[in-house]
C-alpha cells in the first residue's frame, strides 16, 4: 500500500543523509510529476505538491527527495506532520524529526533556526493541510533565516507563502472506458500497472499474468486516484476483478480495509475524503453537496444559478469555488474564454451522499434542468448569429449537463414536456456534431414520454424526421411527418405548419421529387420570413438551392449566392460551411471545375475550423469528384476515403439525397477504371485512415501532416481569409475590403480579426509582410 511506508522506518540510509523512508512496495508510475518537481527545485526553495486525499503526493514526495538528496550534505529530512493536531507543536515536531532528544528552549522557533543555520538542506513536510496557518508561518520564518535551506510540503490546500511553487499531483493516467478491450494488450496504464501489482501481490501465486477489461474499468470507475485502486486491489483476495467492479456503486462500502500500519484517514476511501470535507468551511461544505449535481464540468453561472440559495448567496458563490479549489476539492480547466471547474467521481459521490442528506437532491436536480434548459433555448435563439460556432463549442462541453437534464425530465411525467422542448431545440447543434443516433436516442424517448398535442410534440416530430433522413430511415420520417401535420391541423399553427412543409419538401428531395420539393419549399420560406425567424429562413433557402441546383433550375445561382451572403452578413460561419458546399456543388454541375474545387476547399477550412464534420464530409465528397474528373484520381480515392470515413462518424448516410448518391457511383466507377480495383481501394483505404487534420490538409492540396502534428501558422487559412489577407497588405479598410468581396464590413471585420488570430499576429502591418514573405517566397 502507498500508505505502509509511513509508519515503518525500516533499512533507513545514514543519519547524516536524512530520515527518509525505504520503499516497502514498488513506486509505479509518475515518471513526469517527478521529473516536473526536479525540474522545479531547480527554480524555487518551496515546492508545494497538492491535490486531493489519497493520491499520492506523500509518496512522491519521498521519491523526489530521495533523487536529489545528494545535492543536500546535511540530507533530506522528513517530517510527518499528521498527527500533529495543534500548530503550536510544529516546530517542536520538525526539531525532534531532525535532532531526537535535543533540548527545546525556551524558543523552539530560535533554537531550530540555529540548528539549521549555514546547513545546506531539504526539508519534506507532509501533510500540513490541517495546520496551514501555522505551517505557512513556520515555512516562511525558516526560509528567511536558513538560505541553505529547500522545502517540500505536501497539502491538499496551497500554503500561500511568497515564492510558493505548486505542483497538483494528478490522478494517475487511467484506460479509456471505450478502449478498454484493449487494456490487456496495449501497453498498460499507470492506473492499471499499480493495480495489477498490488493485486498480484495480494493473489501471491494465484495471480493471472496479466488483468483485462474489468480491471481496466475499476481504474476508470475509481478516477485513477492510487489509495483507491489500492485499496480496490486488496479486495482481490476475495473478489473478481468482475465482482470489485459491480460493487463499485457503493465504493465507500468496498474501497475499506487498507493497511493497519497507516494512519486512520488512509485505512477507508471514506475515511480520506471525510478529511477533506472536515477541512472545508461551512459554506464550501454545502457548496461541495450541491456541486453533486453536476455529472461533468460546469462553469461559474452554472453554479451560481443552481447551487446559491438557503445557506449560499450568489455573492457568495465565487469565494466558496475558490476554497474548493484552493483545497483540491474541485479542479480547474477550460480555456481562456471561460474557467471551468470538474470534480472527481468519488468527491462527487461523497457529495451526493452529503446532498441526499440534507433532503435538497430532488430541487438540486430540477434546478440543473432548468439552468441547462434556458441554455438550449438561448443557443437555439442565437443559432443563426455570429455565436454560432461559440454555441456549438459550449453544448459540446455540456454534454453530461445536458444528458442528466434531459434524464430528469424522463424520471417525472411532469416534467416531460421540458424534455421534448429540450431535445427538439437541440437537433440543430447535433448536426455535423456525430452525435444523429444519441439526438434520435432522447427525442425518442421524450416523444414517448408525452404524447399530448403541443408545439414541443410537433417541434420534436420534426427533428426527429431530419434526423431519421439523414440516417436513411425514410419509413420513420414519412412517420413522423404523417403526425406531425395531423397535430398542426389540430394546432392552427402557422410556424408549426411551415415546419410541416419544410419537413415535406425534405422527404420530397430525398426521393429526388425536385418539382414539389421546390415547391414545398418556396411556400415555407415565405411562411418563415413572414415571421421573421432567419435561422429557419436560411435553412429552407438552403434546401431551395440543393434542390435547384440537382434540378439543373436556373434560380440555382442566385438563390446560391443569397445563401452564402446571408451567412456573411450574420457571421454564422457552421452555416457558411454548408453554404460554400452548395455553391461548390452548383459550379461543378454546371462544368466550372477550377471555381468548384475553389468553393468547395474554402468550405472544407471553414467546416474544419467550426468543427462542422457533416459539411466537411459533403465537401471532401464533392472535392473528390471535381479531382477525380481533372484527372487527380489517387488524390479523389484518397478524399473518397476521407469522405467516407467521415459520413461514418457523423452517423449518416452517404451523401443522403438519391441524385448524389449516383454522382458518388460515377466517381467510383472512373476512379476504379482508371487506378485499377487494387490501387482504387489501397487509395480510399489510405483516405479513410486520415485524421480531420489530414483529411483537410489533402483535400486543400497540402502537405499531409503527422498525426497529432501541429499545423503550420498559416495552414488554417481558408481561400476567402487568404484574399482579405491579400486586401490588407494593399492597405485597404474594413469598408474598402467588404466593398471588393461584396460581404459586409462587420463580416469583413470578422475575417480580418480571425486571420491575425490564425497566423498569431497582433497588428495588420505583421499581415501585409507576411503576404509579401509569401508571395516572394513562392
Amino acid at each position: 500500500m502507498y500508505s505502509e511506508w509511513i509508519g515503518r522506518r525500516v533499512a533507513r540510509i545514514p543519519k547524516e543523509s536524512g530520515n527518509l523512508p525505504a520503499d516497502t512496495t514498488s513506486f509505479v508510475g509518475r515518471r513526469n510529476e517527478v521529473a516536473r518537481s526536479r525540474q522545479l527545485l531547480g527554480q524555487t526553495r518551496l515546492l508545494t505538491l497538492t491535490g486531493p486525499g489519497g493520491m499520492g503526493k506523500s509518496r512522491l514526495a519521498v521519491r523526489v527527495a530521495a533523487q536529489v538528496r545528494r545535492s543536500f550534505p546535511d540530507g533530506a529530512w522528513l517530517v510527518d506532520l499528521a498527527a500533529v493536531e495543534k500548530k503550536d507543536l510544529l516546530v517542536h515536531a520538525v526539531l525532534s524529526a531532525l535532532e531526537p532528544g535535543r533540548d527545546m528552549g525556551q524558543h523552539p522557533l530560535a533554537t531550530l533556526t540555529g540548528y539549521l543555520d549555514g546547513k545546506r538542506l531539504l526539508l519534506l513536510l507532509d501533510n500540513c493541510e490541517h495546520l496551514l496557518e501555522g505551517c505557512a508561518s513556520l515555512v516562511h520564518a525558516l526560509l528567511a533565516a536558513v538560505p541553505g535551506l529547500q522545502v517540500i510540503t505536501t497539502s491538499r490546500q496551497a500554503l500561500g507563502v511568497a515564492g510558493e511553487y505548486l505542483l497538483t499531483v494528478p490522478p494517475l493516467s487511467a484506460p479509456d472506458p471505450d478502449t478498454c478491450e484493449q487494456a490487456a494488450t496495449a501497453e498498460p496504464s499507470e492506473a492499471l500497472r499499480l493495480f495489477a501489482d498490488r493485486a498480484a501481490a495480494a493473489l501471491g501465486e494465484h495471480a493471472p499474468s496479466k488483468f483485462g477489461r474489468a480491471a481496466a474499468l475499476i481504474c476508470h470507475r475509481v478516477d485513477g486516484i492510487p489509495l483507491a485502486i489500492e485499496l480496490a486491489a486488496a479486495r482481490m483476495r476475495v473478489l473478481t476483478s468482475e465482482q470489485i467492479l459491480h460493487r463499485l456503486n457503493d465504493r465507500f462500502a468496498l474501497l475499506a480495509g487498507g493497511s493497519r500500519a497507516a494512519l486512520p484517514r488512509q485505512q477507508t476511501m471514506r475515511a480520506t475524503v471525510d478529511w477533506s470535507f472536515d477541512l472545508c468551511g461551512p459554506r464550501e461544505q454545502l457548496l461541495w453537496a450541491r456541486l453533486s449535481v453536476f455529472p461533468g464540468s460546469f462553469d461559474l453561472e452554472a453554479v451560481e444559478r443552481v447551487c446559491t440559495g438557503e445557506g449560499l448567496a450568489p455573492e457568495e458563490a465565487l469565494d466558496a469555488v475558490t476554497g474548493l479549489v484552493d483545497k483540491s476539492v474541485l479542479t480547474r480547466e477550460g480555456d481562456h474564454l471561460c474557467a471551468r471547474y470538474r470534480m472527481l467521481e468519488t468527491l462527487r459521490q461523497y457529495g451526493r451522499a452529503k446532498l441526499c442528506e440534507r433532503g435538497e437532491a430532488g430541487q438540486l436536480r430540477r434546478r440543473h434542468r432548468d439552468h441547462y434548459r434556458s441554455l438550449v433555448l438561448l443557443a437555439e435563439a442565437e443559432w443563426f448569429t455570429g455565436r454560432q460556432t461559440l454555441w456549438f463549442a459550449r453544448l459540446h462541453q455540456e454534454r453530461p449537463n445536458l444528458r442528466a437534464a434531459l434524464d430528469f425530465c424522463l424520471s417525472d411525467t411532469r416534467e416531460a414536456r421540458a424534455g421534448l422542448e429540450m431535445a427538439g431545440a437541440l437537433w440543430s447543434h447535433r448536426l455535423g456534431a456525430g452525435s444523429l443516433d444519441e439526438e434520435r436516442h432522447w427525442l425518442a424517448r421524450t416523444l414517448a414520454s408525452d404524447s399530448m398535442p403541443s408545439p414541443a410534440r410537433v417541434k420534436a416530430l420534426w427533428a426527429d424526421g431530419w434526423m431519421a433522413l439523414l440516417r436513411g430511415d425514410t419509413t420513420s420520417a414519412h412517420d413522423r411527418l404523417t403526425e406531425s401535420s395531423m397535430l398542426t391541423e389540430e394546432l392552427s399553427d402557422l410556424l408549426l405548419n411551415a415546419h410541416v412543409e419544410q419537413f415535406d419538401g425534405l422527404i420530397a428531395l430525398f426521393r429526388d421529387d425536385f418539382v414539389r420539393a421546390m415547391t414545398l419549399f418556396e411556400s415555407a420560406l415565405q411562411q418563415y420570413r413572414t415571421h421573421g425567424d432567419l435561422g429557419d429562413t436560411w435553412s429552407t433557402l438552403f434546401l431551395l438551392s440543393l434542390s435547384c441546383c440537382l434540378a439543373a433550375d436556373s434560380r440555382a445561382a442566385v438563390l446560391c449566392d443569397e445563401s452564402l451572403a446571408l451567412c456573411e452578413s450574420h457571421d454564422a460561419q457552421w452555416s457558411r460551411a454548408f453554404a460554400l458546399w452548395i455553391s461548390g456543388l452548383r459550379l461543378w454541375l454546371a462544368g466550372d471545375v477550377e471555381q468548384a474545387v475553389g468553393a468547395l476547399r474554402e468550405g472544407l477550412g471553414v467546416a474544419s475550423a467550426t468543427d462542422n464534420r457533416l459539411a466537411l464530409a459533403q465537401c471532401l465528397e464533392v472535392l473528390a469528384w471535381a479531382r477525380a474528373g481533372q484527372g487527380h484520381h489517387a488524390e479523389g480515392a484518397e478524399l473518397l476515403g476521407a469522405a467516407q470515413s467521415t459520413w461514418n462518424q457523423v452517423g449518416a448516410t452517404l451523401p443522403g439525397v438519391g441524385r448524389l448518391l449516383r454522382h458518388h457511383t460515377e466517381c467510383e466507377t472512373l476512379l476504379g477504371e482508371a487506378l485499377g480495383q487494387a490501387r482504387f481501394i489501397a487509395g480510399v483505404r489510405t483516405g479513410a485512415a486520415f485524421t480531420t487534420e489530414q483529411a483537410v490538409a489533402r483535400g486543400l492540396s497540402r502537405q499531409i501532416p503527422s498525426p497529432g502534428a501541429a499545423p503550420a501558422p498559416d495552414s488554417a487559412l481558408t481561400p476567402r481569409e487568404v484574399a482579405v489577407a491579400q486586401l490588407v497588405a494593399q492597405g485597404l479598410a474594413d469598408k474598402q475590403i467588404a466593398a471588393r468581396l461584396v460581404i459586409s464590413p462587420r463580416t469583413a471585420q470578422g475575417h480580418v480579426q480571425r486571420t491575425l488570430a490564425k497566423l498569431g499576429f497582433t497588428s495588420r502591418t505583421q499581415i501585409a509582410i507576411w503576404v509579401q514573405e509569401q508571395t516572394t517566397g513562392s
